[in-house]
């Protein structure tokens, strides 16, 4: 997948969760374990969101490239997050995007609550 199509899919989901009520804090937070796409407050707790874009199923849909070793990375990049920031979440949650673009058509896959 290249950038311009990662960043294009990241906008995307941020506008359709701007839709649904969340509010957008972060875009691209990095840390030494990776890089959080949208780090965003809904019902005053903070969602740490995943998005996957992709072309095609050919390797599979966009969320199977959520791995095991992908979460455990998204997890301690939360963490470093939260230590960086004053406010209190009463909850925390994970939720994962995922875009798939066939034909000109876009079609969104919302995981509330993926891992």
């Amino acid at each position: 997948m290249n950038r311009e199509l990662g960043l294009w899919g990241e906008e995307l989901a941020a506008q359709y969760l701007r839709k649904k009520g969340y509010k957008i804090l972060e875009r691209n937070f990095h840390t030494r374990y990776g890089e959080l796409d949208l780090v965003c407050e809904k019902d005053d707790n903070i969602v740490f969101v995943e998005v996957k874009t992709r072309r095609s199923t050919r390797f599979g849909s966009p969320e199977e490239a959520v791995t095991p070793r992908k979460i455990g990375n998204l997890k301690k990049a939360a963490i470093l997050y939260l230590k960086s920031t004053p406010r209190f979440f009463p909850e925390i949650s994970f939720d994962v995007v995922s875009i798939l673009v066939e034909d000109g058509k876009s079609k969104i896959n919302h995981i509330i609550n993926a891992f």
